[in-house]
C-alpha cells in the first residue's frame, strides 16, 4: 500500500451538489496508482457516526484527477438529501 490517511469533506452550509477534497503531499504516488474514498462511523462537528453511516449508503466517493508526485481528488456525489457540514472521509492508494 503506498498511503492512506483521512481529509473533511466539506459540503457547506447550503445544500449542495457534490464537494471536493485535495489530497496533497503524496510524492510517491505515480499517475498510475489505484486510490480509493469511503466513509466509516468517524465524527466530526457537524455529523456523528450515524450521519457518517448514512452518507456510506447515499454518497458515492470518486478519486480522480492523480498527479504523479503530488495527490488526487476525492469528489462526492449524494444520490440523496444528505446532512449539511464536513464530514470525514478515509482514503488509500496503491
Amino acid at each position: 500500500m503506498g498511503d492512506q490517511g483521512t481529509a473533511i469533506l466539506d459540503f457547506g452550509a447550503n445544500p449542495a451538489e457534490g464537494a471536493t477534497v485535495v489530497i496533497t503531499g503524496q510524492a510517491g504516488i505515480i499517475a498510475g496508482s489505484h486510490a480509493e474514498a469511503f466513509f466509516m462511523k468517524d465524527s466530526t462537528g457537524d455529523n456523528g457516526a450515524d450521519e457518517h453511516e448514512e452518507a456510506a449508503a447515499l454518497c458515492p466517493l470518486i478519486c480522480e484527477s492523480v498527479v504523479a508526485g503530488a495527490g488526487f481528488t476525492i469528489r462526492a456525489m449524494p444520490i440523496s438529501a444528505l446532512g449539511l457540514g464536513q464530514f470525514t472521509v478515509r482514503w488509500v492508494w496503491n
